[in-house]
């Protein structure tokens, strides 16, 4: 039965862990970015000023924020980083975004033997780590828990109520901007630019969209849940991703045939066998509707945790926006003044290196063909795949459609995708074709 929660730098020498100096036993913090998540953080704090956590200092670059009417008149408005560390604030909160000089930041922050609460997927998928080590290092913390999936408790969920069991399997819903252009494509019809200006018109898509509907938001995610729950080390680069800028609107239609939806699926699954293995990839596939994530509409996140005794542990809810991201910000901070100045062990304590990284899964798949219609297509295709040995399980061709760009789909027997994807380079030379086959997983999730 499933659970369901809704939502390597310069190492200096080692520090003693020491509590921060707070003024009145309250922690004092410094905001730098102040842009959507940036602005909901600063109007929890300030309205929780009596509690252990004060705003003390605000950085932006963009000097009209500081004509905010709401922000105390006690808060300081520093005009560079540099003032930021020369201060006497105990947790730096980063929400600049972005690699660097995010990156730069937190490490002068943590030398500074300040503490770090961030955001930021890409630094803690590119040097979370390295970053946690040298915190402990300075007796100081880092927490991520806003970089995955916002406002839903995924880290602490994972890290500390499921660190009694042994994870295998992390599957999810992780971008709501891709998840949003899906679920509008499934439910009017409308093809993948359509539902895309409309996410970017209601704010969920980014002018420049690639990092979401190219996986690359997703997949940095992904390797934030792969090392923090199951304790692998895997870089961005090593694990594959596909767009979901080819899906199309007739796609839902044939996918509704099969009992079946299309999401953004990222996936990434331990085997041990002669030696650990790693599956990881960040694709559209379709999934059964029987799928809790089949379920997960508009700009929703769902990650689901698979271990050897707790089975499925399923978190929802809103990933992303200013409000829920904020309030992870902010029970970050609050860990932090709960245990302030306690040392992590470092992320990378305990993480195996996989033999292997791969993709490539072994699972039924779906093709969907635009072809110039003739007599022997089915036959052509067919000939090519039995010469791999992957099997047809069916044929589906809706009718209505004109003989110059016919579509029809095929389903095929579990299959390893890395071979079926040497018989799709066969296929897609032969002379019918419109436009480049789309082969999508049918994953059950």
């Amino acid at each position: 039965m499933a659970k369901h929660i809704s939502s390597k730098p310069h190492k200096p020498k080692k520090h003693a862990a020491e509590k921060p100096s707070r003024a009145a036993d309250q922690l004092r913090i410094a905001l730098v970015g102040m842009g959507t998540v940036g602005t909901s953080v600063a109007k929890i704090l300030c309205q929780s000023s009596d509690g252990p956590l004060r705003l003390t200092h605000i950085l932006d670059r963009d000097d009209s924020k500081r004509q905010t009417s709401w922000v105390p008149k006690n808060i300081r408005w520093a005009e560079s980083f540099d003032e930021v560390l020369a201060s006497d604030v105990d947790v730096v909160v980063e929400l600049i975004g972005g690699l660097e000089p995010a990156a730069d930041w937190i490490r002068k922050a943590l030398l500074a033997a300040k503490s770090v609460v961030t955001a930021n997927k890409m630094v803690i998928a590119e040097s979370g780590a390295d970053l946690q080590e040298l915190a402990r290092e300075m007796g100081q913390r880092i927490e991520f828990g806003a970089s995955v999936a916002g406002g839903i408790p995924v880290i602490i969920g994972i890290q500390e109520g499921l660190a009694g069991d042994r994870l295998h399997e992390i599957a999810g819903i992780l971008n709501g901007t891709c998840n949003y252009v899906l679920t509008r494509m499934e439910a009017n019809g409308v093809g993948f630019q359509e539902a895309l200006k409309e996410a970017q018109k209601l704010g969920f898509a980014e002018a420049d969209p690639s990092a979401d509907v190219e996986g690359f938001d997703a997949r940095a995610k992904l390797v934030i849940l792969t090392q923090a729950g199951l304790r692998t080390q895997v870089r961005t680069e090593q694990i594959l991703c596909r767009p979901i800028s080819l899906i199309e609107a007739v796609d839902f239609m044939y996918a509704h045939d099969l009992d079946c939806t299309i999401r953004q699926i990222s996936l990434a699954r331990k085997e041990a066998s002669n030696g650990m293995f790693l599956f990881a990839a960040v694709q559209p596939a379709l999934i059964p509707l029987s799928s809790l994530m089949a379920h997960v509409e508009r700009n929703k996140n769902m990650v689901v945790v698979s271990g050897e005794f707790s089975e499925q542990t399923v978190f929802s809810g809103y990933g992303a926006g200013g409000d829920p991201t904020a309030v992870a910000v902010v029970s970050d901070l609050y860990s932090i003044a709960r245990g302030a100045g306690a040392p992590q062990p470092g992320l990378s304590a305990g993480l195996e290196v996989p033999e292997t990284v791969s993709g490539e899964f072994t699972v039924p798949h779906y093709l969907r063909f635009v072809v110039k219609d003739r007599p022997g297509i089915i036959a052509a295709v067919g000939t090519v795949l039995s010469r791999f040995g992957i099997s047809i399980d069916a044929v589906f061709q809706k009718p209505g459609y004109g003989h110059t760009a016919l579509p029809f789909v095929m389903t095929l027997e579990t299959c390893s995708s890395a071979v079926l994807n040497r018989a799709l380079e066969e296929i897609a030379s032969l002379d019918f074709h419109v436009q480049a086959p789309l082969c999508l997983p049918i994953l059950r999730v």
